[in-house]
């Protein structure tokens, strides 16, 4: 009979990077298996019986101190466990800092913090650093142990500051089992002390159970219901009934030289302001399709709150709540696309059919399970977290090889598509009508006196900049986005109305494709939200399976294009920028993370800090990419037509580089620093493919408005082309654009403030507005 493989247990304090280490245990040993527990899930009393079935115990990195209980948990306690417990135990940043207090060294904070910085690291050579050569690792820690009055602590390896002059960088206990590490071994960066350092502590891990006679229990049912499946893990997805053939794609392909996204969302109706419309566009390089949903009067809308415990289904006819029951709202949207799967579309383009919409920033805290402590919310006005609908028919725009798509996912709708197809060579027939006249659009400047914008507080926001580095220095977060409101509210009686011929966001849509031209933008009208968004960030984007592949795109760093901004001015301002790279490399380290919590082992930095050219912006880009097991993805493939996808949506959200890092941690720092839910802002706008793909960007460089005119009583919706909708009276617009940046610990709140309006100014233009002098 075969040995039981090793067990690690992995003690997570709510850090952002735990999956990496677990990804970096698995390199180490790779037969090994991973449970992985929070330090405040279980007691040590009763962790006590089970960890002699560990061969050995990981204490991961977290936000917070050593000194404060609710922040280490049990780890504080794992140092002090009797000889008759004792396991070989490795510690990481906060890991090393408990172990160092708990045995009598002093706690201090750096004079200037480390997050998301290289270091040179000088070791013994011994230890955890037999045979390694030079060690440049990566850090994220504002505190560190000062070891004069330690006791039984041995240093084995430090860095020098400039600033903060020595730092501890490693350790051991002189005659227990311990080792510890101050930077990140995990981190993508880290090199020379990572990979070599963990099979060392290994090494010395099995000596020391060996010398000791120390043997592991095997697993048992017991063990099993406390710690549950190992890591890596992939959830097994719901299944549906075996259905022998799913629904067809009928696609026909067109070549129209000179036929626009506008141009076609013209011949569908767009300037009827009372249907809803969605566009997801790729103005700009390097974005490729545009997707076009052709809805019609009985297409599925899906609108979601958070506490609610239904969902609103509605299309033109009604509107009905569903309860939810067991379910929450992304098992029940999975369910929905399981009985919706389809095939045959065409593999040259990334949308056959599917649901088009947008999820809310809150969507994603709410995952998170943080509670909504923020602000007071009248859930009368409030935007649907979840909107979304399902598009039957679409058309789809490629800018690379000028096709455009025609498709139905519905049964028997050849008819549609030869009607569609002939129309649209009619516009093209017509080309110089609808382009001078239906694609250019109507000025949107706001007239005098006619318009309020309400900018954040200049005092307010810079002092909570100052709020937020205090956070950083005290070791909570590495890296925090704040954000603030500008409001628009627009009251001109003349101006034309909406009405079901002319679309006043439409036209605005058009005025920031011009003015802010971006690879993932999209007017999404969804009453009662409309949204038009110029995003320069990709967030997550998934193949269809099988062999799906999952991508994430973090954009941190970013330099409006001008004469001056060659692109080696660029590449200065930002890979030659230690702020911006390091922001950059937090995010790259957190998404590694998510991904690997979701598809396993089988992540990689495709691409770390590449500077990229866009139409108005140089931006600084890097990509991570995941692979699902074999098996998983057959799951997906055959079960839950891209769940896999889903699930690491929702496990990803809201998206890193609006939030820092660790995520849980920033989040609720951030909602004592923000005076509003954020919403629609800085969640994602995208699609998931009925085929099982999916597409989402960060809605960033947006702006929206909630229409409170337009409602439902869970039974019909009020009429849009109603007579009693389109009153006699001019009704005033409100809109909102969210902006801010990330605040790290090098942060200079003029210039923070400075890069909030400039961020807030790419689409402030489009109502005609300019930031104020003086602000």
């Amino acid at each position: 009979m075969s040995p039981e493989p090793p067990r690690i247990l992995l003690v997570d304090s709510y850090d952002s990077f735990t999956y990496n280490l677990a990804a970096l245990c698995r390199q180490a040993i790779p037969t090994c298996y991973v449970h992985i527990i929070k330090n405040d899930e279980i007691k040590l009393k009763d962790l006590l019986l089970y960890l002699p079935y560990f061969s050995g115990v990981v204490v991961g990195p977290g936000p917070g101190s050593p000194n404060i209980t609710e922040d280490v948990g049990l780890v504080k306690d794992l140092w002090k466990i009797d000889d008759a417990h004792l396991l070989p135990i490795f510690g990481v940043c906060l890991g090393l800092q408990s172990l160092a207090l708990e045995y009598g060294a002093n706690l201090r904070r750096l004079s200037v913090v480390k997050h998301g910085h290289v270091s040179a690291v000088e070791h013994t050579g011994t230890d955890i650093f037999k045979g390694v050569g030079t060690v440049d690792a990566v850090r994220y820690h504002s505190l560190h142990v000062e070891l004069s009055g330690a006791k039984n602590i041995e240093e084995l390896a430090s860095t020098h500051d400039e600033v903060n002059g020595r730092v501890v960088m490693a350790l051991r206990h002189c005659t227990r089992p311990f080792w510890a590490v101050q930077y990140h071994p995990e981190s993508v960066l880290t090199r020379g002390g990572g990979i070599e350092v963990m099979l060392n502590f290994w090494r010395l891990a099995r000596t020391w159970s060996s010398s000791h006679g120390r043997v592991t229990r095997p697993w048992d049912q017991t063990a099993d219901e406390i710690f549950g499946v190992p890591w890596p893990y992939v959830r097994l997805l719901p299944s549906i009934p075996h259905v022998n053939i799913s629904p067809s794609v009928s696609t026909i392909k067109l070549t129209i030289p000179g036929l626009s996204a506008p141009d076609i969302c013209e011949v569908l109706g767009v300037d009827d302001d009372s249907s809803p419309f969605v566009m997801l566009e790729s103005a700009a390089h390097p974005g490729r399709f545009t997707i076009i949903g052709c809805l019609t009067s009985t297409s599925l809308r899906i609108t979601y709150t958070i506490g609610d415990s239904f969902i609103h289904l509605a299309n033109g006819e009604s509107c009905d709540q569903i309860d939810l029951e067991s379910q929450d709202v992304w098992s029940w949207l999975t369910s929905f696309m399981n009985e919706r799967k389809v095939t045959g579309g065409s593999s040259e383009i990334p949308f056959w059919g599917g649901l088009i919409g947008y999820l809310s920033y809150e969507l994603g805290t709410d995952s998170l399970k943080v509670s909504a402590d923020g602000p007071e919310v009248c859930n009368q006005t409030r935007h649907p977290d979840v909107n979304l609908v399902f598009v039957e028919r679409s058309i789809i725009l490629d800018s690379t090889s000028g096709h455009i798509y025609l498709q139905s996912i519905m049964e028997d709708d050849n008819e549609w598509l030869m009607e569609m197809a002939g129309q649209l060579h009619s516009a093209a027939r017509n080309y110089s009508t609808y382009s001078s006249y239906n694609t250019t659009p109507y000025s949107t400047k706001a007239r005098p006196n006619t318009s309020t914008v309400i900018l954040p507080d200049r005092d307010l926001y810079r002092s909570r900049i100052n709020l937020a580095k205090e956070h950083l220095f005290a070791g909570e977060s590495y890296e925090l986005c704040l954000t603030a409101n500008t409001r628009i509210t627009l009251n001109d009686p003349l101006a034309p109305k909406a009405s079901s011929t002319h679309s006043p966001s439409w036209q605005r849509y058009k005025h920031l494709r011009e003015l802010n031209p971006a690879p993932h933008a999209a007017y999404l009208r969804l009453h009662p939200t409309t949204l038009l968004a110029s995003s320069p960030e990709r967030f997550l984007s998934y193949t269809r399976p099988p062999g799906a592949t999952y991508k994430l795109c973090p954009v941190k760093g970013t330099i409006r294009k001008g004469p001056q901004i060659t692109r080696a001015v660029a590449e200065q301002a930002l890979r030659g920028s230690r702020k911006e790279v390091a922001e950059n490399l937090m995010i790259v380290d957190l998404i590694r993370h998510d991904m690997h919590g979701v598809v396993g082992e089988s992540v990689e930095v495709k691409q770390f800090c590449t500077v990229e050219e866009c139409k108005t912006v140089w931006q600084l880009v890097s990509v991570i990419e995941g692979q699902s097991a074999d098996s998983a993805d057959e799951t997906a493939s055959h079960h839950a037509n891209g769940a896999l996808g889903w699930e690491l949506l929702r496990r990803s959200l809201p998206p890193g580089s609006m939030t820092g890092a660790p995520k849980k941690r920033s989040v609720e720092i951030l909602q004592t620093l923000e005076d509003e839910e954020r919403n629609v802002y800085s969640g994602v706008f995208g699609y998931w493919c009925a085929g099982g793909g999916g597409d989402w960007s960060v809605t960033i460089r947006s702006c929206f408005k909630y229409d409170d005119r337009y409602e439902c009583d869970a039974h019909s919706w009020t009429k849009f082309n109603n007579p009693d909708f389109y009153p006699g009276v001019h009704e005033p617009e409100h809109w909102v654009i969210g902006a801010g940046g990330a605040i790290t610990a090098l942060s200079n709140p003029d210039a923070e403030w400075d890069e909030m309006l400039a961020k807030l100014q790419s689409v402030l233009r489009v109502f005609g507005a300019a930031v104020p002098r003086g602000h």
